[in-house]
């Protein structure tokens, strides 16, 4: 039986569930994924479980969300005046934007809430906050040269 080790890429299915059950996440629209062991493309857990996996295997993997995209934070949620947003496209609730954060690097936020004057944004990762179990199923394995 043929396992991938550090160095390979593999190619997996995933599917993403809330402790409820409910999907939020899979590879369905986009296809399957190559991801190379050890890249860090991925949760280190689910790395772990593909290293012992055989092609064609299916394995269910839980991680808390310590060590998934972390806690909420409510000061990531903020209130920015809609006279600093660009009058097209209109905010909607649900619509992301690109911002940046106080040390200059990139984020995304999530527009929650749009009012008159100003609108509430939330930098927290959709999933921050969840504890998820992620579905995988190891399609192929491409070894390291």
């Amino acid at each position: 039986m043929t396992t991938p080790n550090s160095g390979d890429t593999v190619t997996i299915d995933y599917v993403i569930k809330r402790t409820d059950g409910e999907e939020v996440g899979n590879t369905q629209q986009a296809g399957p994924q190559d991801i190379t062991i050890g890249s860090g493309q991925i949760f280190p857990q689910i790395e772990e479980a593909l290293t012992g996996m055989a092609v064609g295997e299916e394995q269910s993997v839980s991680i808390d969300c310590a060590n998934a995209f972390g806690p909420r934070q409510d000061a990531l949620v903020i209130d920015i005046p809609r006279e600093n947003l660009p009058p097209e496209p209109a905010p909607q609730p649900g619509m992301a934007m690109q911002a940046q954060a106080q040390d200059g690097s990139p984020m995304t936020l999530y527009i929650v809430e749009v009012g008159d004057q100003t609108i509430k944004a939330d930098g927290n990762h959709p999933l921050a906050g969840e504890d998820l179990t992620f579905d995988i199923t190891l399609r192929d394995i491409k070894q390291a040269a």
